[in-house]
């Protein structure tokens, strides 16, 4: 029965482990990223309502007198 021949691997492993850094190194440069992120304004302008300017109470059926 032959033996297996691994006289090779080493090198094998070592290349592709060098593409891989290679190509993701490629992929990654491509990306454009913003020298100075700057926050986002979260505030936001509250429009009126018409029924905001009304005074309205609403009764809840258990605040009710009871009979």
């Amino acid at each position: 029965m032959p033996q297996l021949d691994t006289s090779t691997w080493f090198i094998t492993i070592m290349s592709m482990i060098m593409t891989l850094f290679i190509v993701f190194q490629l992929k990654v440069s491509k990306y454009l990223y913003t020298s100075s992120p700057e926050p986002k304004s979260t505030i936001t302008l509250k429009q009126l309502s018409p029924w905001e300017m009304k005074w309205t109470k609403i009764y809840s059926p258990l605040s009710l007198p009871q009979q």
